[in-house]
This record gives C-alpha cells, structure tokens and sequence, in this order.
C-alpha cells in the first residue's frame, strides 16, 4: 500500500524546493557572499525567517541547493551508464554529459566561469567532499555491477579515479566535453583491461 503524505508534508516539501529553486536563481549573480536570506524569502513571498526555519543557516541553504544540483547530475550520469552496453562507453557518454550539462547549468557554470559566483567553487571541490563521496559510491556500485569478478575495493579505486579526473576536467577545462571524455576513458581502458584480465600496465600498453 503506497504510503500517504500528509497536506502539511507535501506544502512543507513544495516551499522547500520554492526556497531553493529562488536562491539557484540567485546565486549565479551574487555568489555566496552576495546571497541575502531577506532575498530568498522576498523571493518567495515568506518572511526571512520562515528561511531561517527550514534551513538554519545561509550556508545550509547554499550547501542544500549544491546537492540538490548534484543530485540531478547524479540521474544523468546514471541513465547514461546504464544505457551504454560497455563500461568505457558508458563512461565516456557520462563524463560528456557532465562537462556538457556543467556549462549548461546557469548555477554551476557561474560558479567555474564568472567572477560573481567563484566563492561558490569550494562547494564542489575544497568543501565538496558529500558531492565526491555520492559520485564515487555511484561509480563503484556500477562498476561492481558490470564486474562481479572483481573486488570491491578495486571497483572503489577505479570509480574514484574516473570521478576525480571528471572533476579535474570540470574544474580546469582544456578542450572540449568529447575531449575531456576521451582523457578520462584513455586512464580507465587499460586500468579495466588489467582488472580484467592481468595485463601489464605497462607505458606501451596505455599508448
């Protein structure tokens, strides 16, 4: 029997995402330092502390539009791995997906690309650590998936890897999302390859 949410629940849950869709839309303009919880509310139509309730802090409110960013990010990536037959494929259709729907995403493009918003970049690096964990968990719970044969630990490093070079490309871009995919993909093919079947990872062999 589905589980029935209560009217105060569904308003509660609808003003939350009010709240955060409003101070999304502010973020990219002002940054962190800019953002006004007076702002968010008026946004809205509630008073500041109606803000203040439902998320405490400032911080709070920019850390929770940050996972909910993510989280999005997350449904992507994972409909791209799944629908790819092979891993290297899926992950380099998911590594494209996210350099490209990263400068898409007005929030997350203003944080890696404008002066306004920069002090958000710590949220998805320095201060990041939920957004890499989320990612990596999701990367090795693939991997395990498509490689019963191997180890989870292994499947743990070879999703942290392929998570960090996407975040390093992210951050730092130097070329575009396809090229980005195949940096990433050119690390992971040999890596599996030895996973799989005990090649030397030798230089020649990651030519």
């Amino acid at each position: 029997m589905a589980q029935i949410t209560s009217y105060t629940e569904r308003v509660k849950a609808s003003l939350r995402e009010e709240l955060l869709d409003t101070a999304a839309g502010i973020l990219p303009d002002v940054g962190y330092a800019g953002l006004r919880m007076a702002d968010v509310a008026a946004g809205v139509g509630v008073s500041r502390q109606t803000v203040y309730n439902e998320f405490g802090s400032k911080s709070a409110l920019v850390r929770a539009v940050a996972m909910r960013t993510a989280a999005e990010f997350h449904e992507g990536v994972q409909a791209r791995l799944d629908a790819a037959d092979d891993l290297v494929e899926g992950t380099r259709a998911a590594t494209t997906y996210v350099i490209e729907h990263a400068r898409a995403d007005r929030l997350v493009a203003a944080a890696l690309g404008t002066e306004a918003a920069e002090d958000l970049v710590p949220l998805i690096t320095t201060r990041g650590e939920p957004i890499l964990r989320r990612s990596i968990e999701q990367g090795t719970a693939h991997f395990a998936s498509r490689l019963p044969e191997v180890d989870i630990a292994t499947c743990r490093r070879l999703a942290e890897t392929v998570t960090r070079l996407t975040m390093s490309h992210l951050v730092l871009p130097t070329g575009t999302a396809a090229e980005a995919a195949e940096a990433v993909c050119s690390v992971l093919a040999p890596l599996l390859d030895h996973c799989v079947h005990g090649s030397d990872l030798s230089t020649e062999d990651t030519k």
